[in-house]
C-alpha cells in the first residue's frame, strides 16, 4: 500500500524567534473532512503492516494472555460491616466489582459490572466509584468516548438500580459524600478541560439546582475534591505547577461555607489531612523536598513542624490513621513508606535492594494497628501486603498470578550513567538471567521526565515476551522527574528541559558501553510528555536508535504552548514556558521535536494518537508523522495509528490493551534485530 501523504497548504506562525512556515497545520481542524481522511488513510496503512505481521502479533498476544490468570480475584477489603473485591472473568473485557458480609462471600453481590455498562460501546472507562458512609449508596462515573467528560450516576446497592440522578459532564477531579448521604459533591471542568468548580448535589434533586461551592477562576490552577481519611472533613484542593490552596467542609455540616487552609501564595505548596485532634500538612514551606506540620483544628493556618526537611529525602504525601501516619518519600531514586506514631518513633519498610515500587493498598479503617501496601518490581508481580506495625509480622494477602513463566530467570539491577554535564542519572535495566552485557544484545529503553513524576519499576507480564527473546529492558530515570527530590525536578523544566533529554541520552550510550545494548539494536519508547522525550531524542540522534515508540506524544510544543485556547496550555506555561515571549520561545524550539525534524535518516517510527484526547491533542503527532513522511532520507517503517473513539489512554479493555501491546512487541522485536 501506498504511503499516505499529507497535503501542504501554506501557513505561517509569526513567532518571537522569527516567521515559520507550517504545511501541515491545517490538521488541526478535526471538522475539516479533509483531516479525518488523512487520518483514516494513516490507519489503513497502518493495519497493512500490521497484517503483515499477524501471526507474529496474535502469537504474542497469546503469549501475554497466557501469562494471565483470566479469571481472577482481588484482595477483600473490608470497611465497616462489609468486604469488598474486584473480580476479573475470562473473555471479558472489564472488572466485576462486589461486596458480601466477610472475606469468602466477598463476590456474592456485584455492585457495579463495567462489562455490562460497557455493552455495545466502543470505549468506556471508570472514574469515580465511592461508596457512601451508610454502604447504601454508590456515587461512581464513566466516559464513553476517551473525552474525559464523565456522567455521574447515583446507584441503590440494595436494588442495584440507578436513581433518577444523572450528573452530566464532571471530570476526573473526585466526588465526596456528606456525612448524612444525602449530597455528593463533584468536580466540572471549563472550556479547556481545566477542572475549575465543586458543586454540591442534594440526592433527589435536578442538576440544574446544584449548588456551587467552589470556583477557581485563575486559568493556572486544578479543582479536586476528596474526603479525608478519617471521613471527618471534606477538602478542596487547588493547585498549579508551582502553589496550591486548600478548602475544609465538614462533612457532617456540607451546607457550610468552604474554609480556607492557607491563601495561596506563590512557589508556595501544600496539602491538609484530618489526624484525630489536629491537621496534619504536608508543604514546602522552608523546605524544598517538603516536610510535615500539624495545625489545631480551629486554626488550620497555623503550622507546627512534626517531621522536619530533609535534603534529598522528597516527601510526596502522608496518610494519617489514628495512631500513626504513613508517610510516602522518594530517597536515592527510590519509593519508601515510613510509619511515624504519635510517640515520635518510626520505622521504615524493609522491602530489600532490587529497584521496585510500593504504595499502600486500601486501608479504609481509621483505628487499626495493620496497614496494606502493594509492592511490585521488575520480577515480581504485583503483591499486598498486611504488616502488623506492632510485632512486624508480615503476611501476604495476594500476588498476582503469572501462569507459564517462571520469574526466578529474570534480574534486575540499578547502574548510573554519567550526563553531559557530569551529572550521574540512575538506570533499572532487567533482563534474563542468562543475558550477559557482551554488545550484542537488542535493549529497549523507557522513559518519562516531566512534571516531577517519578518512574518506580513496574511489573509487566507483556515485558516478558521481550526478555525471552534476548532484549534487554532500561527504564530511565532523567532530571525532570523527581527521583532524587525537588531540585531533580527543577533541574529538568522551564530553561533546564534539554537535560532530561540529554539525560535519557546518556543512559542510553551508557548502556551501548557497558554491553547492555548493542550498536544499531536500540529502541525508545515513551508516551505523553514520555513522547516528548521520545521524540527530542529521536530528532537530537537519530543515529542512536533502531525503533521508535511515541505513544500520544506532545511533540509540536511550540505551537501548542503558544495557544491559550487550547485545553491545559496556560496551566502548563509553570512546566515548560511560554513560548509568546522569549527567553522560552528560542529555548522550546530549540528541542520541539516537530520543529526540529529535518530532512535525515531516522529509526523506524510507531505513534499512537487518540482523536478525543483532550491532554494531547491527535493533531501533534499527525502533523509529526506527516512531516517526518516528507522529509525523512531513508525508508524505515513509519506507522501511525490514532483511536478514533479514544482519548489520551488508548482503547480500553484489557484484552484490547494486550492486543495493543503485541503490535508495539512485534514492531520493536522486527525493528531491532
Amino acid at each position: 500500500m501506498r504511503e499516505p501523504v499529507a497535503p501542504q497548504i501554506p501557513h505561517t506562525w509569526h513567532r518571537p524567534t522569527g516567521d515559520v512556515e507550517d504545511p501541515w497545520a491545517w490538521l488541526r481542524d478535526r471538522d475539516d473532512p479533509a483531516t479525518i481522511e488523512y487520518l483514516e488513510e494513516e490507519n489503513a496503512y497502518a493495519d497493512v503492516w500490521f497484517d503483515e505481521h499477524a501471526p507474529a502479533i496474535e502469537h504474542l498476544f497469546d503469549e501475554l494472555r497466557s501469562r494471565v490468570q483470566e479469571t481472577d480475584l482481588s484482595a477483600p477489603v473490608r470497611k465497616d460491616d462489609w468486604w469488598y473485591v474486584s473480580r476479573t472473568e475470562e473473555g471479558s473485557s472489564y472488572p466485576i466489582h462486589c461486596r458480601g458480609r466477610s472475606a469468602s462471600t466477598a463476590t456474592e453481590h456485584a455492585l457495579l459490572d463495567e462489562n455490562v455498562e460497557a455493552a455495545g460501546k466502543e470505549y468506556f472507562s471508570l472514574s469515580s466509584f465511592t461508596v457512601s458512609p451508610d454502604h447504601r449508596l454508590l456515587a461512581w462515573s464513566s466516559d464513553d468516548n476517551g473525552s474525559e467528560r464523565y456522567t455521574l450516576r447515583i446507584r441503590d446497592l440494595a436494588t442495584g438500580s440507578d436513581l433518577d440522578d444523572v450528573i452530566t459532564d464532571t471530570t476526573w477531579g473526585g466526588t465526596a459524600w456528606s456525612s448524612d448521604d444525602e449530597h455528593v459533591f463533584y468536580v466540572t471542568p471549563d472550556e479547556q478541560m481545566r477542572p475549575h468548580r465543586v458543586w454540591r448535589h442534594r440526592l433527589g434533586t435536578a442538576q440544574a439546582d446544584d449548588v456551587l461551592v467552589y470556583e477557581d477562576p485563575d486559568e493556572r490552577f486544578f479543582v479536586g475534591v476528596g474526603r479525608t481519611r478519617s471521613g471527618e472533613w471534606i477538602v478542596i484542593e487547588s493547585g498549579s505547577k508551582l502553589s496550591s490552596e486548600a478548602h475544609l467542609v465538614p462533612a457532617g455540616d456540607p451546607t457550610a461555607t468552604p474554609v480556607v487552609v492557607r491563601p495561596r501564595v506563590d512557589d508556595l505548596e501544600y496539602s491538609v489531612d484530618h489526624w484525630g485532634d489536629s491537621f496534619v500538612v504536608v508543604t514546602n514551606l522552608d523546605a524544598e523536598d517538603f516536610r510535615v506540620m500539624t495545625a489545631p483544628l480551629d486554626a488550620p493556618g497555623e503550622w507546627t513542624e512534626l517531621v522536619a526537611h530533609q535534603p534529598g529525602r522528597r516527601i510526596t504525601s502522608v496518610d494519617p490513621f489514628a495512631d500513626h501516619l504513613v508517610l510516602h518519600e522518594w530517597a536515592d531514586a527510590q519509593t519508601r513508606l515510613r510509619i511515624l506514631f504519635r510517640d515520635g518513633t518510626e520505622q521504615v519498610l524493609e522491602l530489600g535492594d532490587e529497584p521496585h515500587d510500593v504504595d499502600l493498598d486500601s486501608n479504609p479503617n481509621w483505628e487499626t494497628n495493620t496497614i496494606r501496601f502493594d509492592y511490585q518490581s521488575f520480577t515480581t508481580s504485583a503483591s499486598v501486603y498486611e504488616q502488623d506495625l506492632r510485632t512486624g509480622e508480615r503476611t501476604l494477602l495476594k500476588q498476582t498470578p503469572v501462569p507459564n513463566a517462571d520469574l526466578t530467570n529474570y534480574v534486575a539491577t540499578r547502574e548510573w550513567a554519567t550526563a553531559p554535564d557530569g551529572t550521574k542519572v540512575p538506570v533499572d535495566i532487567v533482563r534474563r538471567a542468562d543475558v550477559t552485557p557482551d554488545g550484542t544484545n537488542p535493549c529497549l529503553v523507557y522513559g518519562y521526565g516531566s512534571y516531577e513524576m517519578s518512574m518506580a519499576p513496574w511489573f509487566s507480564a507483556a515485558r516478558l515476551s521481550l526478555l525471552d527473546r534476548g532484549v534487554a529492558w532500561a527504564l530511565v530515570h532523567p532530571r525532570g522527574g523527581g527521583e532524587l527530590g525537588r531540585r531533580w525536578y527543577l533541574d529538568g523544566k522551564l530553561l533546564h528541559k534539554r537535560n532530561t533529554f540529554t539525560d535519557t541520552i546518556a543512559c542510553a550510550e551508557h548502556l551501548v558501553a557497558q554491553g547492555w545494548a548493542a550498536p544499531g539494536k536500540m529502541a525508545v519508547r515513551g508516551g505523553s510528555a514520555g513522547g516528548l522525550l521520545v521524540g527530542a531524542c529521536t530528532t537530537m540522534r537519530p543515529d542512536l536508535f533502531a525503533a521508535v515508540v511515541a505513544e500520544v506524544p506532545f511533540v509540536d510544543v511550540v505551537s501548542t504552548m503558544s495557544d491559550p485556547s487550547l485545553p491545559l496550555t496556560v496551566t502548563e506555561w509553570e512546566e515548560w514556558g511560554d513560548p509568546r515571549q522569549e527567553p522560552w520561545a528560542s529555548y522550546i524550539e530549540s528541542y520541539s521535536p516537530y520543529d526540529n525534524t529535518i530532512a535525515t535518516a531516522y529509526p523506524a517510527v510507531y505513534v499512537t494518537a487518540g482523536l478525543n484526547d483532550p491532554r494531547v491533542s491527535y493533531h501533534e503527532p499527525a502533523k509529526w508523522v506527516a512531516k517526518l513522511r516528507a522529509l525523512r532520507t531513508n525508508r524505515a517503517p513509519l506507522v501511525f495509528k490514532c483511536e478514533m473513539g479514544a482519548g489520551h489512554g488508548g482503547p480500553s479493555g484489557r484484552y484490547e490493551r494486550w492486543r495493543d501491546e503485541a503490535k508495539v512487541t512485534e514492531f520493536v522485536l522486527s525493528t531491532t534485530r
